[in-house]
């Protein structure tokens, strides 16, 4: 193997494939970055990693001058490639040894045995097609709800349901619950499909292919819990296996009706949250009053440090009595609305609210994204 490439492309490549690369392989060789040239017409460099769960692939334009294959260790790599001068970087294999020159830097690296590294898998045929700024915003939204504990994986995951033009995105970790629909165009307009896809990886994929006009995304099998998810934008791809268990049914879990509906600006409740919130306990609630025209929200209680706040806000419907939220919790959901006015639809203190933005006071509420928020329990 012998190739040159441009420094940007080079460390952009590297640390592409490099996101996928187990921090703890259960095997040495899945610690590496399988580095492949091909010279001729189709001269290029292939960069891949592959944990047996999610596998990363980039394809980058070099100068090569000798084809050849070979594995080095990815996280060292990543930051070799990162701390590279701007000049051209030339790459070449010589016995069991990976040299890397750029300028006046030489690394030399051991390689892995490349014959042990695993087949990537297969890309799916893409299913259809989304803009890459509409798909990172909309996983964005809906990943923040997606559970953490990885006891119960089914709720680490975010839902995708397409049918048709619609995508419809859901994340939940039974406290809260992120709902987003978004168009994307689809290869057969009859197309539909369900699957639960690990929120993480899914995150970064889409963060990262953000600036692709499009990025297609590939289902590997139309039924939950079975195949693949390919992701590709950008001369790059992602596949990851989509997770298994029965996703709650998040649709029964929305109010039919809110009797009170309370329109607030985003930026002041978000503010006013984390003012009281300094005073909160670990776990403690911020407690919050609705009336005619303004919210009093209060933490801390007793002998203990309390928080006052209190912002301007107009209410539809009966007052609110005290309601109570996780503060964290919240501020991701008012996070995530990204969107100058907040509706809080209430149905009573012991239920669920219901989170939606709006462009302006009296603009109607986008009916593409809602935050449910489960409420923290009062002593009576």
């Amino acid at each position: 193997m012998k190739f040159r490439i441009d420094r940007e492309t080079f460390a952009d490549a590297v640390q592409w494939a490099g996101r996928t690369v187990p921090a703890r392989p259960a095997l040495p060789m899945l610690s590496g970055l399988r580095l492949e040239s091909v010279d001729g017409a189709d001269s290029r460099l292939s960069i891949a990693s592959y944990d047996y769960e999610v596998s990363g692939r980039v394809e980058a334009v070099a100068d090569v001058a000798e084809a050849g294959v070979a594995l080095v260790n990815g996280r060292l790599l990543v930051d070799i490639a990162r701390a590279l001068p701007q000049q051209p970087v030339d790459v070449e294999t010589e016995g069991t040894r990976l040299r890397v020159r750029c300028g006046r830097s030489t690394f030399e690296l051991p390689t892995l045995p490349v014959e042990e590294y695993p087949p990537l898998p297969p890309m799916p045929e893409p299913s259809g097609g989304v803009p890459g700024t509409v798909l990172a915003g909309a996983v964005a939204q809906v990943a923040v709800a997606a559970g953490r504990d990885d006891a119960l994986p089914f709720l680490t995951g975010v839902r995708i349901e397409v049918d048709g033009e619609q995508v419809t995105l859901a994340a939940t970790d039974r406290y809260r619950l992120a709902v987003r629909t978004l168009r994307w165009t689809p290869r057969d307009p009859a197309f539909s499909a369900a699957a639960l896809v690990p929120a993480r990886t899914l995150a970064d994929t889409a963060k990262a292919l953000a600036h692709a006009d499009e990025v297609h995304l590939a289902f590997g099998s139309a039924s939950l819990g079975e195949g693949l998810l390919g992701i590709e934008g950008l001369d790059r791809r992602t596949t990851t296996r989509l997770l298994e268990g029965d996703f709650p049914k998040y649709r029964s879990l929305l109010p039919s009706e809110s009797p009170t509906v309370a329109r607030v600006e985003t930026a002041a409740l978000t503010e006013a949250v984390k003012r009281v919130a300094l005073v909160a306990e670990r776990s403690s609630a911020v407690k919050m009053l609705f009336n005619g025209s303004e919210v009093v929200l209060e933490a801390g209680a007793g002998d203990d440090a309390i928080g006052l706040d209190a912002i301007e806000c107009s209410v539809s419907g009966a007052p609110m009595e005290r309601i109570a939220f996780n503060p964290t919790y919240l501020l991701e959901g008012l996070a995530a609305i990204n969107q100058p006015v907040t509706n809080m639809a209430f149905t009573n203190p012991n239920k669920p609210a219901v989170l939606t933005g709006a462009a302006s006071f009296e603009a109607d509420a986008a009916d593409d994204y809602l935050y449910l928020l489960m409420p923290v329990r009062l002593p009576a």
